[in-house]
């Protein structure tokens, strides 16, 4: 896929509306002259909500939603174990992607590996070894964070993400992520729809729940690690759960939920990118356009919720 360069914002005075009415007309323009930041923010955020909403459906579907959780604390702690070991820049957003996805791996491992051996070994309830886990691992995680912050740029973009420092050739290490996962969905769609509905037919069937679990826990630790560098380790499961409990309100059948989940995660991100140039233009106020697309993402199950309530009545 070959990317223009980053040009000079033509959205530097673009209030709320404004702001899509000039992206409707340079994406109708396929973007001439090259991206502009903001636009480049549209585009990672919105690949980044279809991955997560591609991965985290079935997560939520399965009652995993705590691994979630734990997953994308934790991985902290290996992305930080990366950087201890393999960075050289000062700067763990300069950690190649393979260095990233091998320490998030070894974190989703150890991770899911620990939680099972307390849950059976020693007979605590999966929430209670879910919980215990990930406070510890994520706790370690902080604790590096803040020493190794002291002379490297690591510390708070690393729980919430920059969006800010987002380039090109991020948009393309975004769009891989979002082919890994709708590679993964078509491979192995019947399967896991099988599984996340019907356990019974699955285990007749013979389907291996462990491999599935293990997939899953991959393509979120990998999808986590994508979603690094725009939304960090913390913000990251707001995308993950979030546009999937608020799409369950309206609808229970997997194809219109995946759909939907996308397209609420697609457009929290787009809003949050204008919210944000918004308010600098005319308030001068600066925002973390990934702390707004998680209070968007809030509003919307809030939103659903009440929809929810209203039709049972």
């Amino acid at each position: 896929m070959v990317l223009s360069l980053t040009i000079a914002s033509p959205y530097s005075e673009a209030t709320l509306f404004n702001f899509f009415f000039i992206f409707g007309r340079r994406l109708f323009q396929l973007f001439p002259k090259g991206f502009a930041q903001d636009e480049v923010q549209v585009i990672v955020l919105s690949l980044i909500a279809l991955s997560s909403a591609l991965s985290g459906t079935f997560l939520v579907l399965r009652k995993k939603a705590m691994v979630a959780n734990s997953l994308a604390h934790t991985v902290l702690l290996g992305i930080i174990l990366s950087f201890v070991l393999v960075g050289s820049k000062g700067e763990v957003f300069s950690l190649t992607i393979p260095k990233l996805i091998l320490g998030a791996f070894i974190a989703a491992l150890c991770t899911t590996f620990a939680t099972e051996f307390l849950h059976k070994k020693f007979r605590l309830q999966e929430d209670a070894s879910i919980g215990l886990v990930f406070t510890a691992f994520f706790a370690v995680g902080v604790v590096l964070a803040t020493l190794l912050s002291r002379n490297s740029h690591l510390g708070i973009e690393a729980i919430m993400g920059n969006v800010d420092a987002l380039h090109r050739s991020d948009i393309r290490v975004a769009f891989y992520l979002f082919l890994f996962n709708v590679t993964l969905l078509f491979l192995f769609f019947r399967p896991l729809e099988i599984v996340a509905f019907d356990t019974l037919l699955a285990q007749n069937m013979g389907i291996s729940f462990l491999f599935f679990d293990y997939l899953m826990m991959f393509q979120t630790a990998l999808t986590a690690v994508g979603a690094f560098q725009a939304v960090g380790a913390f913000l990251f499961l707001s995308f993950l759960v979030a546009p999937v409990l608020t799409a369950r309100f309206f609808t229970h059948r997997l194809k219109p939920l995946l759909f939907l989940a996308s397209i609420l995660g697609v457009v929290a991100a787009s809003i949050s990118v204008a919210l944000s140039r918004h308010v600098i233009t005319v308030y001068q106020i600066p925002l973390s356009t990934s702390g707004l697309s998680s209070v968007i993402l809030g509003l919307f199950f809030f939103l659903g919720l009440l929809y929810h309530m209203r039709a049972k009545h």
